[in-house]
């Protein structure tokens, strides 16, 4: 989230993260393209006037540098010249502001999915069902209530389609910069998660490697 009015970029970075997504805030251009050339996102939400390096040349570099990040631009602008130039800079959507917040998180679900392997609208594994968008989960015909992260936990292993996917990978995906990188989170989230999904155990462990679903 690339914003510089920090209660409106924290208010939405907070209000994604209530929506499972892991959210890192940067509150300016040259922020932004430092986190950008460290760390590999799905989708960044940029506002298109930001001081000093302005939103249309981080979208412009990263752009340039091959960047898999998917651009979801916002900007206050109404008019269609505006809004083809910010496209034609790269971004893949233009959102304009105020918004509502169910079209951002929409739009923003829907360049995650571009940003990555095209997968099922619903997950299918080891007899659990995953719903995304409607944020169901059964196993075996039992519907399942999960928290947030036990959730998104979940849709990562099941997207692995068998892999393993390291802690590390989780704390990436799951949760964002803040965490600290020696917390046992993941090991919690997903002892609830075993817990909640009941027997036999299906999410099962590489000791130093990672957690799978077979």
């Amino acid at each position: 989230m690339v914003e510089d009015e920090s209660l409106l970029a924290d208010a939405i970075a907070e209000g994604l993260r209530h929506e499972a997504f892991a959210v890192d805030v940067a509150g300016d251009g040259a922020a932004a393209l430092e986190r950008l050339s460290v760390n590999e996102y799905d989708v960044m939400v940029l506002d298109r006037d930001l001081p000093g390096v302005h939103g249309d040349e981080v979208c412009r570099r990263t752009v340039a540098a091959g960047a898999e990040v998917r651009i979801l631009m916002l900007t206050v602008s109404t008019t269609v010249a505006e809004r083809v130039a910010g496209l034609s800079l790269g971004a893949d959507d233009y959102l304009t502001k105020p918004f509502a917040f169910s079209e951002l998180v929409a739009r923003v679900r829907a360049l995650g999915r571009r940003a990555r392997p095209a997968a099922a609208p619903v997950l299918e594994r080891a007899g659990i069902i995953l719903d995304p968008h409607h944020h169901q989960t059964h196993r075996d015909g039992r519907r399942i209530d999960l928290s947030r992260k036990e959730f998104a936990v979940l849709e990562e292993l099941l997207r692995a389609e068998g892999s393993l996917v390291s802690a590390e990978d989780l704390l990436e995906r799951v949760w964002d910069e803040n965490i600290d990188p020696f917390t046992t989170i993941v090991r919690v989230t997903i002892r609830g998660l075993r817990r909640k999904l009941g027997d036999p155990p299906v999410v099962l462990t590489e000791p130093g490697v990672g957690y799978r679903i077979p």
